[in-house]
């Protein structure tokens, strides 16, 4: 079992550069069972996974940049890990990609202790309203006031935090309204968040302005943005290529048209999930049905740009 000591140790060695890219790091917690895995991306960036949502640590000469911070009952262990990797600096920034709970864990918290909070206008929309999230058939309550994002944006934004040069930018109407990439050039690490779930169908939250027709669009920007040597940071699960994120694309076009084939026609909700549009998929993506479902009531609330296409 891993020892505070232990943990600290290796994440020195990381950021040293002495252990490669990527032996784990486990958090143990009372049950004895790995809960938050750290993983070295560069000289500057460390991966945390296992907190609800992936993790990106900025680590700079006199402070810690965080790109989302998980879901709230992970968010001490979160912490703590952070505070572990040997700088007494404390999180000056925190992206949140989205408004979803997964990716704003850590707000209140972070806040607290000082740090800014970077999110498109619609994150902080989301985040000081109640909302009713219809596919997961629960009721979210605006946050604290502290939990706000502090600095918003409507289009693209950078900034240089230490001698991490950072871009980010707005990824229109996917997983919701306010989708967000944060991009590290020098390290070519691309963080999607939720416009991509590695081994699972992307989930978009018609409530708050996420669609099908987005989620194309989203996908085809990224396409275009990063090569084959991006290490591209999904909301959940392992690292992705752009070939990863190509596949996604072709899959949601596909997806769509043929459901938008069937609504042309008339054809109901039941019968498009017993037509089956994602079956050659589903062995990648899972299970399809929460996908399918969204895709549907999405693409009924924007009728009207059904026939917008991002293809090449």
């Amino acid at each position: 079992m891993f020892t505070s000591s232990d943990r600290r140790d290796f994440l020195r060695l990381c950021m040293s550069g002495a252990v490669g890219l990527c032996v784990p790091i486990f958090v143990r917690g009372q049950s004895g069972e790995a809960s938050l895995q750290a993983l070295k991306l560069s000289d500057n960036l460390i991966l945390i996974s296992g907190a609800g949502a992936n993790v990106v640590l900025v680590v700079g000469p006199d402070g810690l940049a965080m790109v989302d911070g998980g879901l709230p009952e992970h968010s001490a262990e979160l912490l703590s890990l952070v505070s572990e990797q040997g700088h007494s600096n404390p999180v000056k920034v925190l992206f949140n990609t989205n408004w979803h709970l997964e990716h704003t864990g850590s707000n209140e918290a972070l806040a607290k202790a000082g740090a800014k909070i970077v999110a498109h206008a619609n994150t902080r929309k989301w985040l000081k309203t109640r909302v009713l999230v219809e596919l997961q058939n629960r009721t979210f309550t605006p946050r604290l006031p502290e939990a706000i994002p502090t600095e918003t944006f409507y289009t693209t934004g950078k900034m240089t935090f230490g001698p991490v040069p950072i871009q980010y930018g707005h990824l229109g109407f996917a997983n919701s309204d306010g989708d967000i990439y944060v991009f590290f050039p020098e390290s070519n690490v691309m963080v999607v968040s939720d416009i991509l779930r590695a081994g699972q169908h992307p989930f978009m939250d018609y409530n708050t302005g996420g669609w099908m027709g987005g989620m194309e669009e989203a996908t085809y920007v990224l396409n275009k943005m990063v090569d084959a040597q991006t290490r591209i940071v999904p909301a959940l699960g392992a690292l992705q290529t752009k070939q990863d994120l190509k596949a996604e694309h072709d899959m949601i076009a596909t997806v769509r048209d043929r459901i938008g084939a069937m609504l042309t026609k008339g054809i109901g909700y039941s019968e498009i999930v017993a037509a089956a549009p994602t079956k050659e998929f589903d062995a990648r993506y899972g299970q399809p049905d929460q996908f399918v479902t969204s895709a549907y009531r999405g693409m009924m609330r924007n009728l009207h740009e059904t026939g917008v296409r991002f293809r090449d």
